[in-house]
């Protein structure tokens, strides 16, 4: 083994996951009841679900119609 080794031109693994941030978040109970039962419709982790629902509304730059 040597002592050092050089990456000076060393390219990044572009099969690496990115990084996800761990955050807590408050949900309603019937909210995330409707993500568990779609997910175990659909055979994937209820995160990942909500994960890809909010990824979509932030691709398509999706706004709520928020009323007060």
């Amino acid at each position: 083994m040597r002592a050092e080794y050089d990456f000076s031109n060393a390219i990044k693994n572009p099969y690496a996951r990115k990084n996800k941030t761990n955050i807590t978040i408050r949900l309603d109970e019937d909210v995330l009841d409707y993500f568990k039962e779609l997910s175990q419709k659909l055979d994937i982790p209820y995160q990942t679900l909500i994960n890809s629902f909010l990824k979509d509304c932030a691709k398509n730059k999706k706004e709520l119609a928020w009323q007060k």
